[in-house]
C-alpha cells in the first residue's frame, strides 16, 4: 500500500525483478537436481499411457457388452416396479374394502330388515351402522348418501310402528269381548275348581293359584319371530269344549307391536310422545267399551257381551301394566277403573230396571258376580259392584213377587173349592207330603175320605217355599253372612205374604158370583195355612241355619196375612146374605089396603127362609176336621146367622115404615105379623 502511495515504484519494480531471478535460479538448480527423476517418471509414465489405452478399450468394450445384456433385466425391473405398484394399490383398495364392506352389509341387511318390517332389529342395525361403521369410511360419497338417509328411515321405522301398534289397538278393540269371554271362563273354572277344593281338600295339592295360572300364560314376548311384526295382534283360537281347559287370556292376544312400538320410541327418545299416545287411544277405547247397547236388557247375551268387552279391556291393560315399564301405571289403570265402574254400575241401574222377568234378573247376577269375580282376580276392586247387586235384589224381590202374583191368581182361579178327595194311601201321602198336616181322626177313617181344605193350600204352600229358594239363589256368591240371608229372605218372603198373596186372596173373596161355600172353603183354608207359618219358619231356619230366636231376626206376617184373608171372607159371607135377603125382599109385595089376612107366610118369605136353612147347612156339615172346623164354622154361622136375623128385622121395619105407605087396613097388619110369627119360628 505504501508503494502505491509513494513514489518508488520503479525501485519496488527493481527489486522485485531481482527477486524473481533469485527465484528462477533457484528453480533452475532444483531441476537440474531432479531432472533425471523427471526424465525417468516422463518414461515411466509413457508406458503407463499404452497400458491404459488397452485398459480403457476393455472397459468400454465390457461396458457394451454389459449394457447389451442390462437391457432385459431393466425391461422386468420396470416390470416388477409397476406390479409392486399395483400390489400396492390393491392392497390400499382391498383395506379401504374392508372397511366398506361391513357397512355396505349392514345397510343392506337395514333394508332386508325394513323389508320384512323387523323394525325394532332394523333400528338396533341404523345404531350400529351410524355409529360405528360409518365414521369409519365417512369421507366416500356413498356414505354421505347413507347418512343423509338414516332420519328419513328413522322417521319411517317410527311411523310403521306406529301403523302396528294402530292396527293392533283396532283389533284388540274389535277382540275385547272374546278375550273377556275368555277370562270369564277361566275364571268361571277357577271357582268350579275352588269349589271342589274346598269339598275335597286332598286334591288342592297339585294345582295352581289363579296368578300362577295367569304367570304361567304370559306371553314369552321378547322372542318374537320376524314374521310376527305381520300378525294383527290376535291369536286365532277355536272354540273349545266345556271339559277342556280354557287358554289363559293373555295366550289369545300377541303383544309383540306393543312392546316393539315402546322399544322404537324409547330408542329414538319419544317415549313420552308413545305412553301418552297409547294412553289417550287406550282412553277413548275405555269410553266406547263402556257405551252399554241400547237393547242390552232384553237378553242375557246383551249383558255378557258388554261385560266381555270391559273385563277384555282391563285384562290387556292389566297385561300392559306387568310386562312393560311404565307404558301404563297403576294411578292410570286405578282412574280408569273408577271411570269404568261409576258407568257400569249407571248402565246396570238403567238397564236392569227394564227387566221384569226374574229368571233374567237372577242370571244377570250370576253374571255380574262372575265379572267381579274375574276382575278382582286381577286385583282391581269390586265391592261397589257388590253393593249395587245390593240394589238389584231389591228389584229382584219386586219382580218375584209379580211373577208370583200370577201363580197365585192362576192357583185361585183353578181352584174349585172343594175337599181334596183322597182315594189310596199313596194320594194321602202325596198330599201330606206336600203340606204339614196332621189329623189322627182323618188318618183312621177309610178311604175314600176327603181333606178339609182345597188343593190351593198345598200348591199356594208350595209355592211360598219356591219363592223363598228362589230368594235363596240370589244371595249366593254375594259374600253375605247368614244372618244378612236370612233378614233379607224373611223380608221378601213378608212382602209376598202381606202384599202378594193377601191381594190375591182379596180379590178373590171380593171378585162378584162368589158363592157362599166357596168362602166357607176360603176361611178353612186360610185357617190351615196360618198354622203351616210356624213350618215356614222352620224351612227358613232350615236353609239359612240361623235360629229364630237370633236377636234382630225378622219374624214371618203370614198369621196376620191369613187372619185379615179369613176375616175379610167372614164379612164378605155376611155381606153376601144380606144382599141375598134384599134382593129377597124385593119380591115383598104387601097389600096393605087388604082387608082380609092370608092363611099362610108370604112366599117371598118362605123362600128366603128355605134359601138361608139350606145355607146353614153348609156350615152344619162341614168335612174334615170336626173339633176344629165345627167350632170355626159354629162361630161364623152364629155371627151369620144374627147378622141375617138382624138385617132382616132392620128391613121388615124399614117396609113397614116406608114413606108410600100412607095407610095400612088391620088385615094388611095381620098378614104381616104372620111373616114375622114365621121368621121367629
Amino acid at each position: 500500500r505504501s508503494v502505491y502511495d509513494g513514489e518508488e515504484h520503479g525501485r519496488f519494480m527493481e527489486k522485485l525483478e531481482a527477486r524473481i531471478r533469485n527465484h528462477d535460479r533457484e528453480i533452475e538448480k532444483m531441476c537440474n537436481f531432479h531432472y533425471q527423476g523427471f526424465v525417468d517418471s516422463i518414461t515411466e509414465l509413457l508406458k503407463v499411457r499404452g497400458e491404459a489405452q488397452k485398459l480403457k478399450n476393455q472397459v468400454t468394450d465390457t461396458n457394451r457388452k454389459l449394457q447389451n445384456e442390462g437391457k432385459e433385466l431393466i425391461i422386468a425391473m420396470e416390470e416388477l416396479k409397476q406390479c409392486r405398484l399395483q400390489q400396492r394399490n390393491i392392497s390400499a383398495t382391498v383395506d379401504k374394502l374392508t372397511l366398506c364392506l361391513p357397512v355396505l352389509e349392514m345397510y343392506s341387511k337395514l333394508r332386508e330388515q325394513m323389508k320384512s318390517k323387523r323394525h325394532y332389529p332394523a333400528l338396533k342395525t341404523l345404531e350400529h351402522l351410524e355409529h360405528t361403521y360409518l365414521p369409519q369410511v365417512s369421507h366416500y360419497r356413498f356414505c354421505k348418501i347413507m347418512v343423509d338417509n338414516i332420519p328419513k328411515l328413522r322417521e319411517e321405522i317410527k311411523e310403521v310402528s306406529m301403523s302396528d301398534l294402530k292396527d293392533f289397538l283396532e283389533s284388540i278393540r274389535k277382540h275385547s269381548d272374546k278375550i273377556g269371554e275368555t277370562a270369564m271362563k277361566q275364571a268361571q273354572q277357577q271357582r268350579n275348581l275352588d269349589n271342589i277344593v274346598s269339598q275335597h281338600p286332598r286334591i288342592s295339592s297339585g294345582k295352581k293359584s289363579k296368578k300362577e295360572v295367569c304367570a304361567s300364560s304370559d306371553l314369552e314376548v321378547k322372542n318374537t319371530s320376524p314374521m310376527s311384526e305381520q300378525d294383527s295382534g290376535i291369536l286365532d283360537v277355536e272354540d273349545e269344549d266345556e271339559d277342556e281347559e280354557v287358554p289363559g287370556a293373555q295366550d289369545l292376544v300377541d303383544f309383540s307391536p306393543v312392546y316393539r312400538c315402546l322399544h322404537i320410541y324409547s330408542v329414538l327418545g319419544a317415549r313420552e310422545t308413545f305412553e301418552n299416545y297409547y294412553r289417550k287411544q287406550r282412553r277413548k277405547q275405555a269410553r266406547l267399551v263402556l257405551q252399554p247397547p241400547s237393547n242390552m236388557h232384553e237378553t242375557l247375551d246383551g249383558y255378557r257381551k258388554y261385560f266381555n268387552q270391559i273385563v277384555g279391556f282391563f285384562v290387556v291393560e292389566d297385561h300392559i301394566l306387568h310386562t312393560t315399564q311404565g307404558l301404563v301405571n297403576r294411578a292410570y289403570i286405578d282412574e280408569l277403573w273408577e271411570m269404568a265402574l261409576s258407568k257400569t254400575i249407571a248402565a246396570l241401574r238403567t238397564h236392569s230396571s227394564y227387566c221384569s222377568d226374574p229368571s233374567l234378573v237372577l242370571d244377570l247376577k250370576n253374571l255380574i258376580v262372575l265379572f267381579a269375580d274375574t276382575l278382582q282376580g286381577y286385583g282391581f276392586p269390586v265391592n261397589q259392584l257388590f253393593d249395587m247387586l245390593l240394589e238389584i235384589q231389591d228389584q229382584y224381590s219386586e219382580t218375584l213377587l209379580k211373577k208370583w202374583s200370577g201363580v197365585f191368581r192362576n192357583i185361585l182361579d183353578s181352584d174349585n173349592y172343594s175337599p181334596i178327595p183322597v182315594t189310596n194311601e199313596e194320594v194321602y201321602k202325596k198330599i201330606v207330603g206336600q203340606f204339614p198336616f196332621q189329623d189322627a181322626e182323618l188318618e183312621k177313617q177309610p178311604f175314600p175320605k176327603k181333606f178339609p181344605f182345597s188343593e190351593f193350600v198345598p200348591k199356594v204352600y208350595n209355592q211360598i217355599k219356591e219363592f223363598i229358594y228362589a230368594c235363596l239363589k240370589f244371595s249366593e256368591d254375594l259374600h253375605l253372612s247368614s244372618t244378612e240371608v236370612d233378614d233379607m229372605i224373611r223380608k221378601s218372603t213378608n212382602l209376598l205374604l202381606t202384599r202378594t198373596l193377601s191381594n190375591c186372596l182379596q180379590n178373590v173373596i171380593k171378585r162378584k158370583n162368589v158363592g157362599l161355600t166357596e168362602l166357607v172353603q176360603i176361611i178353612i183354608n186360610t185357617t190351615h195355612l196360618e198354622k203351616s207359618c210356624k213350618f215356614l219358619e222352620e224351612f227358613i231356619t232350615n236353609i239359612t241355619n240361623v235360629l229364630p230366636e237370633t236377636v234382630h231376626t225378622t219374624k214371618l206376617y203370614g198369621t196376620t196375612t191369613f187372619k185379615d184373608a179369613r176375616h175379610a171372607a167372614e164379612e164378605e159371607i155376611y155381606t153376601n146374605l144380606n144382599q141375598k135377603i134384599d134382593q129377597f125382599l124385593q119380591l115383598a109385595d104387601y097389600d096393605w089396603m087388604a082387608m082380609e089376612p092370608g092363611s099362610k107366610a108370604s112366599d117371598y118369605l118362605v123362600d128366603l127362609i128355605g134359601f138361608l136353612r139350606s145355607t146353614f147347612a153348609v156350615f152344619t156339615h162341614l168335612p174334615g176336621d170336626v173339633d176344629v172346623h165345627s167350632t170355626m164354622s159354629g162361630k161364623v154361622a152364629q155371627t151369620a146367622c144374627m147378622s141375617a136375623c138382624k138385617h132382616l128385622s132392620t128391613s121388615l121395619m124399614q117396609l113397614l115404615l116406608e114413606a108410600e105407605v100412607r095407610q095400612l087396613t088391620l088385615g094388611a097388619l095381620q098378614q104381616f105379623n104372620l111373616d114375622v110369627e114365621e121368621c121367629e119360628r
